[in-house]
């Protein structure tokens, strides 16, 4: 089965919480705080293999949950940090938040990684809370959460050059016999169900990646047909070879055929229509095929090359792939649009965000306070509520924050309830 989409869940390990521990030796007095630090959590790491073809092992697992680092032990020992979890992806996986649509990573490369959740720190030990004010305090930190996420992983086949085209033109016939590749072919359309790549090799020594791809129709762009599902593979290639059936047996239209599959690909994605084609006629051994060809290239553009081959009998294949080797040659690589740079000058973009809102406080159905935000809950989940100070320098910082002060202003009074993620607290004046 080719599986080129699929979402996940992806979260960092959690840090490894602080320790409370005190220095007891003998003929040591006054020994002071000796607890150490947690380990930091792994990351979450994708790394690109270059013998994985599809994103078919996300189907069974799709929940990636890497280890905690170590808790902090006594006698000021750190816990230990956590391997990083890695996690193989094919080629040309594009892997995007599924929440905010912004581009994680773009990995082509093999033993490419990048980093898609990472890991929280750990928390700190009670030696790192010691002041002259306090010198042996027991006060300690949870480690910090792991980043978690869901992300959407799309597979974009790292082609040079891409067959389209209506069914049955003949796609899979040519790649058949240009390269070693051996996919399905039979006399129904839609037979490719899904994209196909083979390494195609010129008489001159050159050689370059072709895929085919399922057959377009009209309406694609919309999920018409199997087409859709693979356009996005096209994005990737550098010369778009669009295979036309001349020898009209099926009742349609060459030109027709011409002008709807290049619609199709500007209604996908207007880059599309950036990238050079290359017209191959095929099926030229058949009774009508000259005739159509010569009506069709008085309504094209004289530009574009057509090149009127027979896939069957390999008649101008020759020049065919040459053709194909000169233009990609001649065409510099397409990046995709949201990760496009230039190479060797960097950049920074500044943009101007409305600062997040550090808590926010609404009112429940039953009546409570919900306090709620990132910043907030992080500090509830790094809080050890087993300890006094803890719990004391949590509320001190949610005082700083002012969340006392919204409460107030929101109507709180001594004794109502204040919800902070699954907990609850009772409002003290």
């Amino acid at each position: 089965m080719f599986v080129d989409q699929v979402k996940i869940y992806v979260k960092g390990g959690d840090g490894g919480n602080g320790m409370v521990a005190f220095r007891r030796e003998k003929y040591v007095p006054k020994g002071g705080p000796a607890g150490g630090d947690g380990g930091k959590g792994a990351d979450v790491v994708f790394e690109v293999d270059e013998g994985l073809r599809t994103l078919m092992d996300f189907r069974y697992q799709r929940h990636f949950k890497a280890d905690r680092g170590e808790h902090g032990m006594s006698k000021n020992q750190h816990g230990r940090n956590s391997a990083d979890m890695i996690v193989k992806v094919p080629p040309g996986t594009v892997v995007t938040d599924d929440d905010t649509k912004e581009v994680i990573a773009d990995l082509t490369e093999h033993g490419q990684r990048a980093v898609i959740a990472k890991g929280g720190r750990g928390g700190r030990g009670n030696s790192r809370f010691a002041t002259p004010a306090n010198p042996a305090p027991e006060l300690s930190e949870n480690g910090e959460p792991g980043t978690e996420r869901y992300a959407v992983l799309e597979l974009k086949l790292l082609a040079d050059a891409g067959l389209v085209g209506f069914p049955s033109v003949g796609k899979s016939t040519l790649l058949s016999v240009v390269s070693a590749a051996r996919p399905k072919i039979a006399a129904y359309h839609f037979t490719t169900i899904v994209p196909n790549l083979g390494v195609v090799e010129t008489e001159d020594g050159r050689s370059f990646v072709l895929a085919d791809l399922p057959g377009l129709i009209e309406g694609a762009h919309e999920g018409v047909g199997l087409g859709h599902q693979f356009l996005r593979h096209i994005e990737r290639t550098r010369v778009i070879v669009h295979v036309i059936d001349m020898s009209g047996l099926e009742g349609r239209d060459p030109y027709e055929d011409y002008i709807t599959i290049n619609k199709e690909l500007q209604e996908y994605n207007l880059r599309l229509t950036e990238r050079p084609q290359i017209i191959v006629a095929n099926k030229m051994d058949m009774p009508d095929s000259e005739e159509n060809l010569r009506v069709f290239k008085e309504k094209i553009d004289s530009d574009t090359p057509i090149f009127p081959i027979s896939a069957v009998t390999r008649a101008g294949l020759k020049e065919l792939l040459f053709a194909v080797a000169d233009k990609i040659e001649q065409t510099p690589e397409f990046p995709l649009e949201h990760l496009e740079e230039e190479k060797g000058i960097h950049r920074v973009m500044y943009k101007h965000e409305n600062q997040a809102a550090e808590f926010e406080i609404t009112r429940d159905s039953d009546g409570c306070f919900v306090v709620s935000g990132a910043k907030v809950e992080k500090l509830f989940k790094m809080t050890d509520f087993s300890r006094e100070d803890s719990v004391r320098r949590f509320a001190r910082q949610l005082r700083s924050m002012g969340v006392d002060e919204a409460l107030r202003e929101r109507g709180a009074e001594d004794g109502d309830i204040v919800r902070l993620l699954e907990y609850e607290f009772e409002f003290v004046e």
